[in-house]
């Protein structure tokens, strides 16, 4: 039996899920057996608030390069997250975090 891995990555509007922060962008890889398959999942993700300046200078995102991007609300992408990380082992740098956030927009859905 393969073990299924994902390496995952946020980012946020700020660094509180619980005080109104967002997520911003969603990054994955996918590994089977500790190979990666070349599968990925990468998503900008409108927060549908204001982006405060000092996170924007952690990784670069405004709302208009968010609106360039057309990137949607975490409402219209939450169902292809949930089914790339679906019966995966998850690694996270700073899981408390990342996951903190990824549960907060599931909740919203």
């Amino acid at each position: 039996m393969s073990q299924r891995q994902i390496i995952l990555d946020t980012e946020t509007t700020g660094l509180h899920a619980d005080m109104g922060d967002r997520m911003v962008e969603f990054a994955g890889l996918e590994m089977v057996n500790r190979h990666f398959t070349g599968t990925n999942l990468h998503l900008y993700i409108h927060p549908e608030r204001d982006m405060p300046e000092d996170a924007a200078a952690v990784h670069g995102l405004t709302i208009e390069v968010l609106e360039e991007k057309k990137a949607p609300p975490f409402a219209k992408v939450g169902q292809q997250i949930a089914e790339f990380l679906r019966g995966a082992e998850l690694i996270i740098h700073n899981a408390r975090f990342d996951v903190g956030f990824l549960n907060m927009e599931f909740q919203r859905m």
